[in-house]
């Protein structure tokens, strides 16, 4: 099946939203681009220097600038967004204009599993840890979980594969024409 839209994958930090848009891409023979590694490679830093040395709103407004060009580009893409790239500007209104939204849902428990790692490098999550981790992962969750649930297609992440998104964008695709 031809795709003429890029496709988005959204959902908190630690769903799994890199790991699966590279295996859809793959799925799906189309190329894959992650937000924040487009952002840091053409910014040439990491979000974490970005968040340290000029904030998160400087971020989000670069979020914004470098998710346009993404949705400019003529060829369909599977596109891995930040965690809170829909909660930002009008970021959810283009992206579902302009394209697919799927929403990888991954229960409190599994994210906090996911996220409570040593090596963890999430701006968001610096010095959190255990309960602090675990209350403020609750709080951003609720805070966002309005916009997730805008999306096109909602996932279930515990029982998700590249072929059963794939059943459900084809599914998507005949109904949305």
């Amino acid at each position: 099946m031809q795709f003429d839209k890029h496709i988005f994958l959204t959902g908190f930090m630690g769903c799994g939203k890199t790991t699966i848009s590279k295996q859809l891409a793959n799925q799906l023979k189309l190329d894959v681009i992650d937000l924040d590694a487009f952002i840091e490679q053409l910014e040439d830093t990491t979000i974490q220097q970005i968040f340290n040395t000029k904030g998160e709103a400087y971020f989000r407004e670069l979020e914004t600038n470098y998710l346009k060009k993404i949705q400019q580009l003529k060829n369909p893409y599977v596109v891995s967004l930040g965690g809170g790239t829909i909660c930002f500007n009008d970021n959810l209104q283009c992206i579902k204009q302009n394209g697919i939204l799927l929403y990888i849902d991954l229960p409190l428990k599994n994210l906090f599993q996911r996220l409570n790692q040593p090596n963890n490098q999430r701006p968001l999550l610096n010095n959190l840890k255990d309960d602090d981790l675990k209350n403020f992962i609750s709080l951003k969750l609720e805070e966002r979980k309005p916009f997730y649930e805008q999306a096109h297609i909602r996932l279930n992440g515990l029982k998700i594969s590249p072929h059963s998104i794939a059943f459900e964008l084809i599914d998507f695709q005949k109904k949305d024409n």
